[in-house]
């Protein structure tokens, strides 16, 4: 791996880090950090090491195949099997474009006072000029500008704060469960992986092109992706736990709970400030922004796949697929009255979805007729089940809290 010729590959990777650090991730945060300290951090980093795992399988799955997640379900399974789960794909990406627009909508509130309905229309309206306007290279370039600007927010953010180093660091490798926290515990682990991700990352992996007759290229590409999807999800790691140790220096110190965003902004003013607090909405502002921006893409993926076709914004089924997924998301937030419960039903949709996407992933990835030669070795597959099944038990014991 030569030198800066790495820098040309880094970019989908970030994409999909996008989705690791969006509103809803915010939430869980916080809260761990507000109520239970450094304990928690250990989940960023076990939840970082599992989306590392299978988003490097996906983005395998682009590469080897010339296919996205999506192009190869319709490509290798029976209409009657493909059509529902790629049907129930499209549905979990509009639960996820709802609780991005509203996380850039309650921004919007935090930021200027703009009613949240009047906010998820401009966020709306912003991130389809966006999608409609630019290539996938700019796309690529506005969202890497994006992350900087969330990272930054959080290093100044946490420049204010006296944070025990030693102590966090620990945390971030030793498991602990305090009492109570078990709900927090699987909302963070269980909403890390995101069915519409996995789309995406086999999608935008194959914005780099190359000859798929050729081994030696294709194995190159699988190392620069490799890098690529381990610097992205460090990326992720370090900005979800910045978020957590910014709660546990103000808000536990404090022993003040944290349920909403808007209470952490409006908390945060008298610890650190009003620049503090206009700097967090910022950060949440471009979380809600590039966070949409990746949903209506993955959609635009899985729609374009049901047809057997790549993602081209220029490409009416990509465009139909953007546009169901943004619109309908926004229909919903005009008629839902409590936009934390809509973000409560968006995640339930997305446990039930999400088993179904992660074990077709492994089906296709681990089958010699869809890979070739680079299936999944048998310790690849049952590592991935091994994880598809933590990830399914916890979004179901999360999706069974919610109703008790």
């Amino acid at each position: 791996m030569g030198g800066l010729e790495i820098f040309k590959y880094i970019g989908p990777g970030l994409l999909v880090t996008v989705g690791f650090i969006d509103p809803g991730n915010w939430a869980s945060n916080l809260a761990a950090g507000a109520q239970y300290g450094y304990t928690l951090l250990w989940m960023v980093t076990l939840s970082t090491v599992m989306l590392i795992v299978l988003q490097h399988n996906v983005a395998h799955l682009g590469i080897a195949t010339g296919l996205c997640l999506s192009e190869a379900a319709s490509a290798y399974l029976k209409p009657a099997w493909s059509r529902p789960l790629l049907g129930s794909a499209v549905l979990a990406s509009i639960s996820t474009s709802l609780a991005e627009i509203l996380g850039g909508a309650i921004a919007l509130q935090m930021l200027f006072g703009v009613p949240v309905r009047i906010g998820a229309l401009l966020v709306l309206v912003f991130v389809v000029v966006m999608l409609f306007t630019n290539s996938y290279r700019l796309i690529e370039k506005w969202i890497i500008a994006f992350v900087s600007i969330i990272g930054l927010s959080f290093i100044y953010e946490l420049s204010l704060v006296t944070i025990d180093w030693p102590q966090a660091a620990r945390a971030w490798v030793t498991p602990s469960f305090p009492e109570g926290s078990m709900v927090i515990i699987m909302s963070v682990l269980g909403a890390v992986v995101m069915p519409h991700n996995l789309f995406l990352h086999s999608e935008v992996i194959q914005s780099r092109q190359w000859n798929l007759s050729d081994d030696a290229v294709i194995r190159r590409q699988l190392r620069y992706e490799y890098a690529d999807t381990i610097f992205s999800m460090l990326v992720g790691w370090a900005i979800n736990s910045a978020m957590i140790l910014l709660a546990a220096a103000t808000f536990f110190v404090t022993k003040t709970p944290v349920e909403e965003l808007q209470q952490a902004d409006s908390l945060l003013q008298p610890l650190l400030g009003r620049s503090a607090t206009h700097i967090f909405a910022v950060a949440l502002l471009f979380a809600g922004i590039s966070s949409t921006i990746t949903s209506g893409m993955a959609a635009g993926s899985i729609f374009a796949g049901i047809f057997k076709e790549p993602y081209d914004i220029r490409d009416n089924h990509s465009r139909t697929g953007v546009m169901v997924s943004l619109v309908v998301a926004f229909l919903i937030i005009l008629l839902i009255g409590d936009p934390f419960k809509g973000l409560i039903y968006s995640q339930m949709i997305l446990s039930i979805q999400l088993p179904f996407t992660v074990f077709l992933q492994v089906h296709l990835t681990s089958s010699e007729r869809v890979m070739g030669k680079y299936r999944n070795s048998r310790f690849t597959k049952y590592l991935l089940y091994g994880i598809g099944a933590v990830v399914t038990v916890l979004n179901v014991m999360l999706l069974v809290s919610f109703f008790r």
